[in-house]
């Protein structure tokens, strides 16, 4: 798939100057208090970069040069790395590492398992992956749990939105998931 980060962007740019908030994933992950945030898929950067205004050391990671571009645009402050989350060693740990956006439904079939090890590789002792995804494109909760699990993290929390709305099913859930 071919993204135009420009456009991607001012979708977002547009539902803000509508005056609604864009920016509930950045206020889950600041919850938890992190220092350290990894943006896995950060695509535009929205995420990160509202992260890093409050404070936060952020890196963003995408696949695609035309998010990164615009990304690195807007906050050429931020590390901004072309990499692809499968097998993904940055040679770091974060406090926190967050996928928004749907990011484990973009990867290619059959690569979540590795796509979940590479982005839970930089989860540090005590750190959190949070991961907010639609449920009606095949990649079920059961699989991602037992993602996390070979992966050496455990559930902690499940919501339905990223303003932490209860999860009683539904076709999209925010986990948020911790290594011991």
């Amino acid at each position: 798939m071919t993204w135009n980060g420009e456009e991607y962007q001012e979708r977002f740019d547009r539902i803000a100057a509508e005056g609604k908030d864009v920016h509930g994933e950045a206020t889950l992950v600041r919850s938890f208090g992190p220092a350290t945030v990894l943006d896995a898929g950060c695509g535009t950067g929205r995420v990160a970069i509202e992260l890093a205004r409050h404070g936060l050391a952020v890196v963003g990671v995408d696949i695609d040069e035309s998010m990164l571009a615009t990304a690195r645009r807007r906050a050429p402050e931020i590390p901004w790395y072309r990499r692809d989350l499968v097998g993904l060693d940055l040679g770091q740990w974060f406090d926190v590492v967050v996928m928004a956006g749907n990011v484990p439904l973009f990867t290619a079939p059959g690569t979540q398992p590795a796509l979940v090890a590479g982005v839970a590789g930089h989860v540090r002792p005590a750190g959190r992956l949070v991961a907010g995804f639609s449920l009606d494109r095949g990649y079920t909760l059961d699989d991602y749990d037992s993602h996390c699990r070979a992966s050496g993290l455990t559930l902690e929390a499940r919501y339905a939105t990223w303003s932490r709305d209860p999860y009683t099913g539904g076709a999209y859930a925010v986990s948020v998931h911790r290594r011991p």
